[in-house]
């Protein structure tokens, strides 16, 4: 089954908490895919392509609201919808 809507284009900063002012409903919609440094990752929390950093997370560590700690790695970054 195709999908016959069209997908939104992928923002330059994106980020996966709801209460961020870089998250986009839309985009999630649909299935994205990040590869950092031409590997795929799927643990990314946040990215941002024209500045090249993604943000992970630090391990199992987590802060007082049980939010998992990130950490910023920087490389060549690069967005994309899967089929």
């Amino acid at each position: 089954m195709t999908d016959t809507t069209a997908r939104p284009e992928l923002p330059d900063h994106l980020s996966i908490d709801p209460k961020s002012p870089h998250f986009v409903r839309e985009v999630f919609d649909h299935d994205i895919g990040i590869r950092f440094n031409g590997t795929e990752r799927v643990d990314v929390e946040e990215y941002c392509v024209s500045e090249g950093w993604v943000k992970v997370p630090a391990g199992k560590t987590v802060d007082r609201k049980g939010k998992p700690l990130l950490i910023k790695i920087k490389g060549t970054v690069e967005a994309y919808y899967k089929d």
